[in-house]
């Protein structure tokens, strides 16, 4: 009985929100929520929606042809062209989108290749689809950059994809468009799926453009691009994002999908369809208190620069410290802070092997949250 989930584990980050909830007055920079609540704009737009009797049945499969309408438009001013009828595909998140390609390009035992660190959730998506999740070191000295060498050691004739989030969570990274390139065109020569990631291309803190290998051509067939409403827009519990790539590709997702929810919520779908009619300076003004709390968090590293090194993100919102004054694993150091501390934090060992060592803390909180948080890491590391 389980025999499928005996190697399956709870996401780390929810596990340590779940141990948190039973201690009371804990404060929290875990899991990645943005504070703020959606827009009353969507929400009104919703409500419309919900009195004029629109949501309480199925949508098509593929999702509201209206929202997939306008999601072609959205990634057409962002030079890609993708066919709203056969090309793209709305899920029920974005983990969603992730699991049903997993499920729908993997056979028993084929492998998928993840950086380490990178969002712990991708490797039980793996599991669950029947894969095997391998790990590839990024050079953290290089900030947190790919390595071609290391990828290239890893493939072989199980390699089905490659996985990776862009920017990074929980490194905050931006993959330049050469590391992208020369990585496509060895997923192209080798036959091998790309899943990017980009949940978090809305908050990028330098001048380095996110580069997306949906705008080219040439790797159509190999890449598949998932997008979440959830951080842009403040909607992580509306659980709407949406996927995109060659017909061939989503033909095939698209079976998995169904057996899986049938449709996105109808609700939720019209929620994002008022997301991307909301004047972009919504967008603007979270990245702007993004970077404001960037800073802060950042300023209360560095007071603590005895304890913790670490690389200032250039985008999302998480900030991933090492710790220098423990030979303690980061699960454990998480359980302490936790339990004497009444601070959570995701250990980075969560994020793969190349995570130990680090914590995890989230910029996405608020202002109070991160100075109370580092108000208790201090009091209790001066101990």
């Amino acid at each position: 009985m389980f025999e499928r989930t005996k190697n399956i584990r709870l996401s780390p980050i929810k596990e340590m929100e779940l141990r948190a909830s039973k201690i009371p007055g804990v404060v929290s920079l875990a899991q990645g929520i943005p504070s703020f609540d959606t827009d009353d704009y969507i929400k009104e737009k919703t409500i419309e929606k919900i009195r004029e009797g629109k949501v309480a049945k199925y949508s098509l499969s593929p999702g509201l042809l209206e929202l997939r309408e306008t999601i072609e438009e959205k990634l057409a001013e962002e030079e890609m062209y993708y066919d709203f009828e056969t090309e793209i595909l709305v899920t029920a998140g974005s983990i969603e989108a992730i699991t049903a390609t997993l499920l729908a390009i993997l056979n028993t035992g084929d492998e998928v290749l993840i950086p380490t660190p990178t969002y712990t959730s991708y490797q039980e998506a793996i599991k669950v689809a029947g894969g095997k999740p391998v790990f590839v070191d990024l050079v953290e000295e290089n900030g947190w950059s790919f390595s071609l060498d290391n990828f290239k050691k890893k493939i072989n004739q199980k390699t089905r994809a490659i996985l990776f989030c862009n920017p990074n969570n929980p490194t905050g990274t931006i993959y330049s468009k050469k590391e992208l390139l020369d990585l496509a065109n060895i997923a192209k020569e080798k036959n091998i799926f790309i899943l990017s990631d980009e949940v978090y291309k809305d908050f990028i803190y330098s001048d380095e453009p996110l580069y997306t290998l949906a705008k080219n051509s040439d790797f159509r067939k190999n890449v598949i691009r998932i997008f979440s409403f959830s951080k842009s827009y403040a909607m992580t519990g509306w659980r709407i994002g949406f996927l995109h790539s060659d017909v061939s590709n989503v033909r095939e997702i698209l079976k998995i999908h169904d057996s899986l929810v049938t449709c996105a919520p109808v609700v939720s779908q019209y929620a994002g369809l008022a997301a991307f009619n909301l004047d972009t300076k919504i967008i603007e003004k979270y990245k702007k208190e993004y970077l404001k709390r960037r800073d802060l968090i950042c300023e209360r590293l560095d007071d603590l620069k005895n304890f913790f090194s670490y690389q200032k993100p250039n985008s999302s919102y998480f900030v991933f410290p090492k710790y220098h004054h423990k030979k303690i694993s980061s699960w454990d150091f998480a359980i302490e802070l936790l339990e004497k501390a009444k601070i959570v934090v995701v250990p980075g060992i969560a994020f793969g092997p190349s995570g130990e060592g680090h914590l995890r803390l989230s910029f996405g909180r608020t202002e109070d949250d991160i100075n109370l948080f580092f108000d208790r890491l201090k009091k209790y590391l001066k101990k």
